[in-house]
């Protein structure tokens, strides 16, 4: 190899390799430190020269203290830096095994940097972070700096020094870039809190450029942190108090688009992992940086995709995708608090929202239709993965605004209705493959690598676009779209992947570990799982809530459909395994409720000796019965059960749709009531009732029960001897059952 070198460079690899002892080595390192930066050292050149020092000889150079007395004390520490970060500019001797094992003496030199105060020290000191940062450019870096710890110790010199901790900010944004949150796993959440207090706190103070560049700092080890552990500890730390006065000081000064774009994106990131709640903790004027923060958001989302070409706006998708975000969580916020009193709009505020939201998801609309409209006129033209991205970041904007804005633009949206189903559809079917992959990975405690995932299995925008889809499904133009595109097919698969949650199976315990088990008590399920439990059962509703509207206001294609006959075996099949726990209460009445809608359409396909049947029936009056119980220690009045109270308003319209559809179950399929006589429902709605007080049933509920009563009788005659048994005459006298009374006892 030494031929095809250049003479100086082989004649310095041929003294280095002839070096008797350290001495000789280290007079070499002088011609050394000249070669690796003059023009004619290559990489080949720079790997030779490497080679022939040996990384154990530098190492020693470094950790030595022993120097000749007429030499300076950092002599042999300075020469070796210089070297190894003249070598560091190179990929291959970047990520060399020898260079990566000695990352510790890096961090031990640039750990000591506030020590010493000579200027010599610092140099050594910059070198060292050359290293690194060299390291951390290349992947087999990039995973050694995370496996050694560099995470905590880099938050701990920013935090804690003085010099050139710039460069140790550098290093973390590219590992959370790498790594995600996964960058902070195995971490106490201290480390990230003590980072941000001192970035958030020079944010704030900073008045130069820098305080943009912090800015950005900021936006990414947010964007990448653990944001649930971050939001339950982020607690009385400075640092949310210091970005809001850092971004207040930005967005209500005169700026550009340079300062301006940092500063959105860190506002929306922020947002993301704390809530809305952060932008109004000015104790003066709450609502004011919210307000502007929706009118900059809005603003940027139309000046980014109005008049403008696909290709260009994905040119400034991060930033777009970041107002997105904001404003979906905007646009919640002001939902679930529009009957609250913590947070009350003035008229002229409510205005200036909904026109700056309006004029923004107008031009969201008018890039969706543009673009499925060229979908249609070149079906064979292919999307970048980036594209794909941002179409999905459009769709879950425009779904939370659709979920409360049930007016505006609707010709627009219907046009581009199939569009977006089919983006929805897309990442639906993504996030279920990738969601059963990692499931059986966990259950079988698998540690191979996962394959390259596609990225749009990370967010099921279906999920996100289902309340839209309950406004829609009353719309008749629109619930005709949802038809022809097949979107209750679609649904009805949703349905059943999100039952596989909330329905959750411990996997089988081996033979050998059964024994064991018993004795130990059983484990709580993981945090992870707990909350995908919940995000589906409230998927489960929307999804029923779809299809209850398609039952009612279709009611011949669901009648003659197989998907809505293969949903109604569903439920027969699934609704009495439902865990009967108070978290599981709402998805109950929605189950229970749609297969009362869906049994009276499909009534004639009904088989009377289908078991699951029975057990469906029953587990309906069950949610039924004990809706009502009274309230003997009060005023002997009839009151909303207990269990039932917390969840009411949910709970109400179904308990009374129940009641009617269940009566008119009864019309089509009479031998259904012999089960409300065999589960006792009937003799304990007289009971009951019987010990309300004269007056005690509100009108509404009186009005159900009768009605349920009447059409029972109606149904089976036998029905009238248990009443008259279980002293139905006292309770219709009571409550003036007229109706009731009638059909038992004549006038």
């Amino acid at each position: 190899m030494a031929a095809n070198l250049p003479d100086p460079v082989a004649k310095c690899v041929t003294i280095l390799k002839a070096a008797s002892n350290d001495t000789e080595k280290f007079a070499a390192l002088f011609m050394v430190t000249k070669l690796v930066k003059g023009p004619m050292c290559d990489s080949a050149c720079k790997k030779a020269l490497f080679e022939a020092i040996g990384f154990n000889f530098l190492k020693r150079l470094l950790l030595t203290s022993d120097v000749p007395t007429d030499c300076p004390p950092l002599v042999y520490k300075s020469v070796a830096m210089s070297v190894l970060s003249s070598f560091c500019n190179e990929k291959e001797l970047a990520s060399h095994p020898e260079m990566l094992n000695n990352i510790p003496v890096f961090f031990d030199i640039v750990q000591q940097a506030d020590d010493d105060d000579f200027d010599d020290y610092l140099i050594i000191v910059s070198e060292a972070y050359q290293c690194l940062l060299s390291i951390a450019s290349y992947e087999a870096g990039q995973n050694a700096l995370f496996e050694m710890g560099a995470v905590s110790k880099l938050s701990e010199i920013y935090s804690q020094q003085s010099f050139q901790t710039d460069e140790a900010l550098n290093i973390l944004v590219s590992l959370a870039s790498r790594f995600g949150p996964a960058v902070w796993q195995g971490d106490s959440p201290k480390p990230f809190h003590g980072l941000m207090n001192k970035i958030a706190l020079d944010f704030e103070t900073d008045q130069d450029e820098r305080k943009f560049e912090l800015c950005s700092i900021m936006y990414s080890l947010l964007f990448n942190c653990q944001k649930q552990v971050v939001a339950e500890t982020a607690g009385e730390e400075s640092w949310k108090a210091s970005i809001f006065k850092g971004l207040n000081d930005i967005l209500t000064s005169k700026i550009g688009k340079a300062q301006r774009d940092p500063a959105l994106k860190l506002a929306s990131v922020i947002v993301d992992v704390l809530g809305v709640e952060w932008c109004l903790t000015d104790e003066n004027k709450p609502r004011q940086f919210f307000l502007l923060l929706v009118q900059l958001c809005s603003i940027e989302v139309r000046m980014q995709l109005e008049d403008k070409n696909f290709k260009n706006i994905i040119d400034n998708a991060e930033l777009v995708s970041a107002c997105f975000v904001f404003l979906e969580h905007a646009i919640s916020f002001i939902a679930a608090e529009a009957n609250s009193d913590t947070f009350e709009l003035e008229q002229k505020e409510k205005q200036q929202i909904y026109t700056a939201l309006k004029g923004a998801f107008a031009a969201v609309i008018n890039v969706l239709s543009k673009l499925a409209k060229d979908s249609q006129s070149n079906k064979n033209t292919k999307m970048t993965v980036e594209e794909k991205v941002f179409i999905c970041a459009m769709v879950r904007v425009l779904a939370a605004w659709l979920a409360q804005e049930t007016q505006a633009m609707r010709n627009a949206i219907y046009q581009i209705l199939p569009f977006i189903l089919g983006f929805a559809n897309d990442t639906f079917y993504a996030y279920r493959a990738r969601y059963i992959t990692e499931k059986v990975r966990m259950e079988n405690k698998s540690q191979a690598a996962l394959p390259d995932q596609d990225p749009l299995s990370q967010i099921d925008v279906l999920r996100l676009l289902l309340p839209a889809l309950c406004h829609l499904t009353v719309e008749d133009q629109a619930r005709k779209i949802l038809l022809e595109v097949k979107e209750d097919e679609v649904l009805h698969e949703c349905l059943a992947f999100h039952w596989s949650i909330v329905h959750y199976k411990k996997p089988p315990i081996p033979k050998s570990e059964r024994n064991k088990v018993k004795k130990e008590p059983e484990k709580e399920l993981p945090a992870k799982l707990l909350e995908d439990m919940k995000d589906s059962r409230a998927a489960m509703i929307s999804i029923c809530n779809i299809f209850m509207n398609i039952t009612v206001l279709e009611p011949k294609m669901v009648e003659e459909s197989s998907t809505f006959a293969t949903i109604l075996k569903f439920l027969f099949n699934n609704l009495p395994d439902l865990k009967n726990i108070a978290e599981n209460l709402v998805l109950h009445g929605n189950m229970a409720v749609f297969g009362l809608l869906l049994l009276k359409q499909h009534s004639k396909r009904v088989n009377k000796n289908d078991f699951s049947i029975c057990r469906y029936i029953q587990a309906t009056i069950r949610f039924l019965w004990d809706a009502f119980n009274v309230d003997e220690s009060s005023d002997n009045s009839l009151v909303v059960a207990l269990s039932y109270k917390e969840k009411w308003m949910e709970l109400m319209e179904l308990w009374f749709l129940g009641m009617q559809t269940m009566s008119a179950v009864l019309g089509a399929i009479p031998w259904i009531s012999e089960f409300a006589i065999e589960s006792g429902w009937v003799q304990g709605i007289v009971e009951t009732l019987n010990k309300v007080k004269i007056g005690g049933i509100p009108s509404n509920t009186k009005s159900a029960y009768e009605d349920f009563l009447c059409n029972l009788v109606e149904a089976n005659n036998s029905i009238t001897q248990v009443l008259k048994e279980n002293n139905a005459l006292a309770m219709c006298r009571k409550h003036r059952f007229m109706e009731l009374g009638k059909k038992l006892f004549g006038d």
